[in-house]
């Protein structure tokens, strides 16, 4: 059975020091051992930005994918070879801008893979503008007098369209974060995790001292029940989004590969594909 030392590789990353994604990438590694895995038991793919680097620190299969589209790629290699644990990522700009249709999509429908958002409300790569989670009144480069565009509530948003696992963490808690990507790698069908993930650069609001007095732990509210759709809503509206754990988990709807009709259990990547030249001349015939 691998450790997470053999998700490490030889690739140092470039983030700037303090930088959340640092936890969420060992996160990732540890939750990996955790359950099981090998490093060629796991697919990672990532977008655009600076948390879309995070495929390339890992030991597993890795792609980074161009803006917003991690998803259908991730997607994509899944229903190709369903053998694989399947890891998207990337930033919330990635998955909650440009990404956002196939994010929605991606939620709707099930497939079985996990989603981390590394959620710092800014975007970073490109030194420091608003994004979608950004709230109103937040001062970059492209609102210097303060967005007047409220802030996008993602869990919420998941949780409408139908999200069968939606969690939430922080970077700075690596044993909780770690956690959820286990339950989250374990979850049969899609799985949102989003991660406060700070970024010291160019966030001056968001930073690891505001989300320690401004974040809940779901674990601290007393009778809270994670398979209660309605009682997750409410606790999110109640507290502004601004909580940590499993926010809401429903183990009986099934996957999308469970519903594809005529889905082959010998996965696509193992099956011969090599067109015999009777069958291609056949098919070309059709054309002629």
């Amino acid at each position: 059975m691998a450790t997470f030392k053999e998700f490490r590789n030889k690739v140092k990353p470039n983030w700037c020091p303090g930088c959340g994604d640092f936890s969420v990438q060992a996160a990732i590694q540890r939750a990996a051992a955790n359950v099981g895995l090998e490093p060629d038991d796991l697919a990672v793919v990532s977008g655009i930005g600076c948390s879309g680097r995070i495929s390339g620190y890992i030991n597993a299969y890795g792609f980074h994918g161009v803006h917003g589209r991690s998803l259908p790629i991730a997607q994509g290699v899944k229903m190709a070879n369903k053998d694989l644990t399947v890891i998207a990522s990337g930033g919330d700009g990635d998955g909650f801008a440009i990404g956002m249709g196939h994010t929605v999509h991606a939620i709707r429908r099930n497939i079985d893979i996990t989603y981390i958002v590394m959620d710092n409300q800014i975007y970073g790569l490109t030194k420091g503008q608003t994004s979608p989670r950004s709230e109103m009144g937040f001062k970059t480069k492209s609102t210097p007098g303060g967005s007047i565009e409220s802030s996008l509530n993602v869990m919420e948003m998941a949780l409408t369209a139908g999200a069968t696992f939606v969690a939430q963490s922080f970077s700075s808690d690596l044993k909780e974060l770690t956690s959820l990507i286990e339950q989250g790698i374990q979850h049969k069908g899609f799985s949102l995790i989003n991660v406060f993930s700070p970024c010291v650069t160019f966030n001056k609001v968001n930073t690891y001292d505001w989300f320690k007095e401004n974040l809940k732990k779901l674990s601290d509210i007393e009778g809270y029940d994670a398979s209660n759709r309605m009682m997750a809503m409410q606790t999110l509206m109640e507290n502004e989004g601004l909580v940590t754990g499993l926010i809401y988990q429903n183990q009986t709807q099934p996957s999308y590969q469970d519903l594809v009709i005529g889905y082959d259990e010998n996965p696509l990547a193992h099956q011969d594909l090599h067109l015999k030249e009777e069958k291609f001349n056949e098919l070309m015939a059709e054309f002629m």
